[in-house]
């Protein structure tokens, strides 16, 4: 949903105070609900919005 960028570039974005909350932190990693990325999008990567 953010691109296709490298694991290391979507750590950076999911770590800034703007980014949602995950709902889960499991051991395979973070979980967002897809509703509050795709809000983030539109705000944030608006040429993405229309993916």
């Amino acid at each position: 949903m953010l691109g296709g960028i490298s694991k290391q570039r979507v750590y950076v974005i999911t770590s800034h105070r703007n980014f949602p909350e995950p709902v889960a932190d499991l051991v395979q990693g973070k979980v967002w609900l897809k509703s509050d990325v795709q809000k983030w999008i539109k705000e944030h990567r608006p040429e993405l919005a229309s993916g």
